[in-house]
């Protein structure tokens, strides 16, 4: 598992941010907090009662600003995509 925060910056997030996912599908969303990406490339996060978790970037949620600024959950495999796109710009201006 990498826990660092430059191998969670790959994936635009940062430790200990709040996270939610479902146990099932339609149930309700559980807050848990981020810790770490596996070797996989899921998701290791930790639910309220403090269990371990490890699911794939499109079974999990993260806040991040939307069109307008106001926070929205967002699938983190869709942030991941966006954050890798900010740090190609970024190269080019070098």
């Amino acid at each position: 598992m990498h826990t660092s925060p430059a191998s969670l910056a790959r994936l635009g997030l940062r430790p200990g941010e709040a996270i939610r996912f479902r146990r099932h599908e339609r149930g309700r969303w559980i807050v848990g907090r981020v810790s770490g990406i596996a070797t996989d490339g899921s998701v290791n996060l930790r639910d309220p009662d403090g269990s371990a978790r490890s699911l794939r970037p499109e079974r999990v949620e993260i806040r991040r600003p939307g069109s307008r600024g106001r926070l929205r959950w967002r699938v983190v495999s869709e942030v991941a995509v966006t954050w890798e796109q900010l740090e190609l710009f970024a190269v080019g201006d070098g």
